[in-house]
């Protein structure tokens, strides 16, 4: 049995943003009925936090089996800090797909593209329960590649009618809001301060920081709150003062991300979180008891979603003849 190999470029031509969105939403049904299986993701840490060794990244291995595409695999992925000063991307992922029935190989591919895509599609589909209104005020803090797909899955969902960016480099906002200008029908707005873009019905954090800088009193009323950098990225404040707390996956959001400090402080339990974006998308639990809820939403990202698009561009992949072959055995 030959494997299928993917390059980067070749999944550009088989998936649109659109296709991702589709995906992550039905696969966190599957999450939500019992019909994905995905376990916790293991952690090589590499010196992003370890002192040993010196090498400023880690990597996880993320395996799932997705039952409404029968596929499973595993995604290799990580990310290194000091990958911009060689002009390498932060991200480095293979996706390794197999047959579920007998374990062969069937496609090998990159999975950096797809990381980005599904993570953007990730907080898209969990606002699409959380904030059912087609109108959006959105709030970014982040103007990296994170910070484009977020931007390209909300705008696949919502009307976008402003938009306000904030980085630490203002260049770095000021090319994002060039090229994502097109992408947002209202306002694209680079933030002078960060407190400027809590003026938004969502704020997503797409960020490496790790001071807690977003502040509890921008929240207001009905507002949800996406951390998803590697850190806490908002006072604490905010995650214990939250009415909801959401998560795509329990076991991993406890530690890692923004739960994992006041989980190990023993501040957070598993009693905290109200439901998975799972639960609220397969109809299990309401998305609010309020429009007034301030929601604490964590999609720290899955192995689920990845195999989900992977498997999607193996599939097309087969249709359209694209992509090498290489025989292991």
């Amino acid at each position: 049995m030959e494997t299928l190999l993917l390059s980067q470029k070749q999944i550009e031509q088989l998936v649109t943003m659109k296709d991702v969105v589709e995906v992550v939403e039905r696969t966190f049904k599957g999450m939500g009925d019992g019909t994905v299986v995905n376990p916790t993701k293991v952690g090589l840490d590499l010196g992003e936090v370890a002192p040993w060794p010196p090498y400023k990244g880690f990597m996880n291995a993320m395996p799932a089996y997705v039952g409404w595409q029968d596929s499973a695999g595993i995604k290799w992925a990580g990310g290194f800090l000091d990958n911009s000063k060689i002009g390498l991307p932060y991200i480095s992922s293979l996706i390794m797909l197999i047959d579920p029935t007998n374990g062969q190989f069937r496609a090998v591919m990159d999975g950096a593209l797809i990381t980005n895509l599904r993570t953007g599609a990730q907080s898209a589909v969990a606002m699409k329960y959380l904030h059912p209104e087609k109108r959006l005020r959105l709030g970014l803090f982040g103007a990296g590649a994170q910070g484009r797909t977020q931007t390209r899955a909300a705008a696949e969902l919502f009307d976008i009618a402003s938009l306000i960016v904030y980085d630490i480099r203002r260049e770095a906002a000021e090319v994002f809001a060039r090229e994502m200008r097109p992408v947002v029908q209202g306002t694209l707005t680079v933030a002078d301060s960060p407190a400027q873009v809590a003026e938004a019905d969502a704020i997503i954090c797409v960020t490496q920081s790790k001071d807690k800088f977003v502040q509890e009193s921008w929240l207001k009323p009905g507002m949800i709150l996406f951390p998803m950098g590697s850190y806490q990225e908002c006072e604490d404040a905010c995650i214990l003062k939250a009415d909801k707390i959401v998560v795509d996956h329990i076991g991993q959001c406890l530690h890692r991300g923004a739960l994992k400090e006041l989980s190990e402080a023993g501040k957070i339990t598993e009693r905290s979180i109200y439901a998975t974006i799972g639960e609220i998308v397969a109809g299990k639990k309401p998305a609010r008891s309020s429009a007034r809820d301030r929601i604490l939403c964590i999609p720290i990202g899955t192995g689920a979603m990845d195999i989900a698009v992977a498997t999607l561009a193996y599939q097309r992949a087969k249709e359209k003849g694209l992509g090498g072959h290489f025989a292991f055995v």
